[in-house]
């Protein structure tokens, strides 16, 4: 009987070394792009999406996105004044974290501002997104196909089907303004095709010839 794929064992010094060069390759790819731009910016992604994500390269050929490994990036800006490639990059590694990561282009900081603040996308909230608005159902008949109702009330909604209607026997709130949205709310929402959530990336901090500027509320404020 031939063994199964599954059974399989993988050396851990193997998956070990694939990881290490991954690394290994991360840092060296943002080493080669600090020699290739002129400007560096510390972003910050908000209710991130990777199909938007995807749509904000595809703008970006000319430039480098970078997303993810945080720790791994400011290494290969490096992380001290010491260790560092260029003057001040240890500042723009020492914003590196949570959403944050770096963009890379010859493009100018007014222009990358520019176009930033006009690129933002509404789309379906998610758990722990802060609900905007509080939204309530009134009690009554629900445009819902009637083939949702169970699904419907499964979701926490008061529903039955009268007449081939979904129907809500009663006021409901399904979320309230400030409040962190919970899985079954996101999915009602989702169902009511109410976009709460924006995203957009927001600029952080820009490098460029030595000096790091933080960028906070369109003014800046050199570090």
């Amino acid at each position: 009987m031939p063994k199964s794929k599954r059974d399989r064992v993988v050396a851990l010094t193997r998956t070990k070394k694939k990881a290490y060069e991954t690394k290994k390759d991360l840092v060296t790819d943002i080493q080669e792009c600090t020699e290739k731009y002129t400007n560096i910016f510390l972003v910050e992604v908000h209710n991130e999406r990777n199909n938007l994500l995807k749509e904000i390269r595809e703008s970006w050929k000319s430039s480098r996105l970078f997303m993810g490994r945080n720790k791994v990036m400011a290494v290969g800006l490096g992380r001290t004044p010491e260790a560092e490639i260029k003057p001040s990059l240890h500042k723009l590694a020492a914003g590196l974290a949570g959403s944050r990561g770096l963009l890379f282009t010859n493009e100018t900081l007014e222009s990358v501002k520019g176009w930033f603040s006009e690129h933002k996308k509404f789309c379906f909230a998610r758990s722990g997104t802060v609900a905007t608005e509080t939204v309530v159902l009134p009690e009554g008949p629900l445009d819902m196909p009637h083939s949702m109702e169970h699904q419907l009330r499964q979701l926490g909604l008061p529903t039955r089907l009268k007449d081939g209607v979904v129907v809500l026997d009663a006021e409901h709130t399904v979320c309230t303004a400030g409040k962190a949205v919970t899985t079954q709310q996101a999915h009602i929402l989702k169902h009511l095709g109410n976009l709460m959530a924006e995203f957009q990336i927001s600029l952080v901090g820009h490098w460029t010839a030595g000096k790091y500027t933080l960028l906070q509320d369109n003014t800046m404020e050199a570090e």
